[in-house]
């Protein structure tokens, strides 16, 4: 299937269009001819190109080389989307921890010790609030008023540009659900609000309503599910906010709204997306042609360089004694064990019932679990979920830069969510079918076998977490379930390196949402400081 192309020229012009009061949102110009708003959308196509824009700002970070960033003062490595995304969703918990620690922002991350002036934090919050500055602005210069002033009058273009205002409304929508999970507030700024406007700030509760608001208004009128260019989105993508909101609405709002997950988790498996009947064919090259896959992060090794997460992770994996890179399309020696898994989720695979499980691409070799210096890059056990090669085993082009998009949202999520919610009591949903839906994912992990199905029995709370990582590790969903399930703060659940401690200690409640970044406060006085900071 097509990927939708993402032009770094497109992007760095439209985000010449953006001034700001807030470093956040400061940009970097490296073209004094770039040309500006009413000249950019003058040119032939401009209008498909800055839609463009606002899904690229997700992949890539500037017009450069991967080292190039839009955002000043910002590290292109410690500000891409995805890669900022994964390193607080997992590098945070018990899937995963870096080697370097020498790496701005990673040491203080895996170790829960963290503060506001992390640069990934920043960067996370920065990348973020960029993208809901462009999606206002790619709103501002498409209204009927402004197309009717530069002359667009044809059917078609009104028709397609009504489409892509559509999907930039999801796409804000989406930044601020991760501002939402992740720091709990925001400066709130739509198109109404003048370019130079800082935005007051709103609370969980306030960015709760705003994106459940916006997305069921907008719902009706996005592409209908797999109907839409490959990278870009559908209804399924909005049900997919729409249903993590839900699921997790008694941590964001206090009031669970099982039911309204099971609804979204409905119209998401009834529209027409399937599994892949490989599961690791979900993470290779090619798999922007999985059924499965809802949306994605796309990642391209010669036109889009950029250090995202599956540039990282794959990598990544490439242990420092196996030198395992050719089987993972990329180096032989990778990124010399950076990655290791920490010893809490290897566990999660014990058993026999996981002897024939395609999901367990865990290596132990002659390798210790126990990873007592975070230094020894031969301690702990190293991963093989993603490649860097195709289904048919055809390296990417390039032994760095992969070709391997990221999935952000696929559908055993749906099924996993709606097992969740059966168990916590959601009125429209049955633990049989609760079942079908794990199992379904059980067989497809053992090749179509039931050696490792399950019973209405087995359906518990601490069953389904565990079941969330096998299926979804280093997919960035690891924090939010643990905090949810009441297993991130505190001491209930102690992982390798929790809080500092080699053996995981208790942390404090306060570390469920992170700091807003001292920068961001400094810019925007209407910003207050999370309790613990």
């Amino acid at each position: 299937m097509k990927k939708m192309k993402m032009n770094a020229f497109y992007l760095l012009g439209f985000f010449l269009v953006l001034t700001s009061c807030t470093s956040d949102l400061d940009v970097k110009p490296t073209d004094d001819d770039i040309f500006l708003s009413e000249q950019f959308f003058a040119q032939p196509g401009a209008y498909k190109s800055g839609l463009a824009g606002v899904y690229g700002n997700l992949a890539l970070t500037g017009a450069g080389d991967a080292g190039s960033s839009f955002l000043v003062g910002i590290d292109a490595g410690t500000s891409q989307f995805g890669r900022c995304l994964w390193y607080m969703q997992d590098l945070t918990t018990d899937e995963v921890i870096w080697s370097y620690e020498n790496d701005p922002g990673t040491r203080e991350l895996q170790r829960n010790i963290w503060n506001a002036s992390n640069p990934v934090i920043l960067g996370m919050f920065s990348r973020t609030m960029a993208e809901v500055a462009l999606a206002n602005e790619y709103l501002r210069q498409t209204t009927p008023e402004k197309l009717s002033g530069r002359g667009v009058t044809d059917a078609a273009t009104l028709s397609a540009v009504a489409d892509y205002r559509n999907e930039v409304r999801v796409l804000r929508a989406f930044a601020y659900y991760n501002l939402m999970d992740l720091f709990g507030k925001a400066p709130f700024v739509t198109e109404a609000d003048p370019i130079n406007t800082a935005g007051p700030e709103y609370n969980r509760q306030q960015l709760f309503t705003f994106i459940e608001t916006e997305l069921n208004a907008v719902l009706p009128d996005l592409k209908a599910p797999r109907t839409n260019e490959y990278g870009r989105l559908d209804q399924a993508v909005a049900r997919m906010i729409l249903a993590k909101i839900y699921l997790n609405a008694e941590v964001y709002i206090g009031t669970p709204k099982y039911d309204d997950c099971v609804t979204q988790c409905n119209a998401i498996i009834a529209g027409g997306y399937t599994l892949n009947p490989n599961y690791l064919n979900n993470f290779k090259t090619d798999n922007q042609t999985s059924p499965e896959m809802i949306f994605t992060l796309q990642a391209d090794g010669q036109v889009t360089q950029a250090y995202g997460p599956t540039t990282v992770m794959i990598n990544g994996e490439v242990g420092s004694i196996e030198q395992n890179g050719v089987s993972l399309g990329v180096g032989s020696g990778g990124w010399g064990g950076a990655l290791r898994l920490r010893k809490q989720f290897v566990q999660k695979f014990d058993g026999s019932d996981f002897d024939t499980d395609t999901r367990k691409t865990i290596i132990s070799g002659t390798r210790d679990i126990e990873i007592a210096d975070v230094a020894n890059r031969d301690q702990g056990y190293v991963l093989a979920k993603y490649s860097n090669r195709s289904s048919a085993g055809v390296a990417g082009p390039s032994s760095t830069f992969v070709d391997t998009d990221f999935p952000l949202f696929r559908l055993a999520d749906a099924y996993l969510m709606y097992a969740e919610c059966a168990v916590r009591g959601a009125s429209n949903a049955t633990t049989s079918q609760a079942v079908t839906y794990v199992n379904a994912l059980r067989e497809r992990a053992n090749n179509g076998s039931t050696v490792a199905n399950v019973s209405a029995g087995d359906l518990t709370l601490d069953f389904i977490l565990d079941e969330r990582a096998r299926e979804l590790h280093w997919e960035a969903h690891r924090r939010q379930d643990l905090i949810r399930f009441g297993k991130y703060t505190g001491g209930s659940y102690n992982w390798a390196w929790k809080g500092n401690g080699s053996n995981g200690i208790a942390i404090s409640n306060n570390l469920k949402v992170f700091p807003i970044p001292a920068q961001s406060l400094a810019s925007n006085p209407n910003l207050t400081q999370n309790t613990g900071y």
